[in-house]
């Protein structure tokens, strides 16, 4: 018997004994779960669900927590000044063994639902897990906090200005609303913008929601020449 099952927004034929990576879910190695999400049951005589195939489920053994392989993500923006970034990213996945397929009793079985850590809060994965490492935390938790720490970080990477604060409605473009923008990213005189590098400039247009201000404007050169003096 083979059943066609669905979890992490993908469909898996399986049967008994078949090992397979699908999207991380919320348990540990060694615990047993079960896939509810049964979508059909073959054999002598084939199930189709509606869309699911009521009582009906597949367990697994979960032999660990593992990885992806890397995949690089290359960015080039065709610009005056063109930025490059390259981002890798490792999909979290889980390495399962069937174990057994159930045509029917799978509400009674007392088998835990496999649920998948992308469908639940970081809270309910520890509760489930009685684990919160970065294992089996969602990826929304680690996101949830990221725009405010990597607005933090723009000013830091910019090189800070020995003076004090400089009217940076001086330069082409920028207005009151653009400049207090700017000051709450940490970004106050014209030495700090006259120091960015490329690296810099695409950082900070991006973490501000610039789209291309900067380059477009020739802010750095103009702060140069302000510097100059």
């Amino acid at each position: 018997m083979f059943a066609v099952i669905k979890t992490g927004g993908k469909q898996y034929k399986v049967q008994s004994g078949d090992m397979l990576r699908v999207e991380r879910i919320a348990a540990n190695a060694g615990e047993t779960v079960q896939f509810n999400e049964v979508l059909m049951l073959g054999g002598d005589s084939p199930v189709l669900g509606a869309p699911m195939v009521k009582d009906a489920g597949v367990q697994a053994e979960v032999v660990d927590q593992i990885k992806g392989e890397k995949v690089i993500n290359f960015v080039k923006r065709r610009r005056k000044h063109s930025s490059k970034r390259t981002k890798g990213h490792r999909q979290k996945l889980t390495l399962i063994k069937i174990t057994d397929i159930l045509a029917s009793g799978a509400e009674k079985s007392g088998v835990a639902a496999a649920i998948g850590t992308g469908s639940v809060s970081a809270a309910a994965v520890a509760a489930i897990t009685g684990k919160s490492d970065d294992a089996v935390k969602p990826a929304k938790s680690k996101k949830a906090a990221a725009p405010k720490a990597k607005a933090e970080k723009a000013a830091p990477k910019a090189k800070k200005a020995d003076a004090g604060s400089d009217d940076l409605k001086e330069l082409s473009g920028v207005g009151p609303a653009l400049e207090k923008k700017l000051h709450e990213a940490g970004i106050t005189s014209f030495a700090q913008i006259a120091a960015w590098t490329e690296a810099d400039i695409a950082e900070v247009d991006e973490k501000l929601s610039f789209k291309g201000r900067i380059q477009r404007e020739g802010w750095v050169d103009q702060a140069k020449e302000k510097t100059k003096g």
